[in-house]
């Protein structure tokens, strides 16, 4: 997953929770569906970054305390300006983009 191509806002905005609410009809319902992706995204955002970090990965034995990885630092300056997790699967809520199941009977029969 491309993070860098989100079109989630960098800061945090208020959002009308009655449209928000729309297509599930349960507050409770909406949020556990945003914050299951977030944690996905979080995760999936992790792992790239351990992935791409480890290529620099200096030996532990090194004892010399102030030494500084230039390529370590912009990658994670490239990682710091982009959106929370939580704002890129609010987003994706938004626009549509999450397919989810719920847990009641009625998604069932359809």
């Amino acid at each position: 997953m491309d993070f860098k191509k989100s079109k989630a806002p960098k800061n945090t905005i208020t959002r009308d929770i009655n449209q928000l609410t729309e297509k599930v009809g349960n507050v409770y319902e909406t949020v556990a569906i945003i914050s299951k992706r977030a944690n996905q995204i979080s995760n999936a955002m992790k792992r790239e970054l351990d992935t791409k970090l480890a290529d620099y990965a200096t030996p532990k034995d090194q004892f010399e305390d102030n030494f500084e990885n230039h390529e370590q630092i912009e990658i994670s300056r490239s990682y710091e300006v982009l959106p929370k997790a939580t704002l890129m699967a609010t987003q994706e809520f938004v626009d549509n983009q999450l397919i989810y199941r719920t847990g009641s009977k009625d998604d069932a029969l359809k």
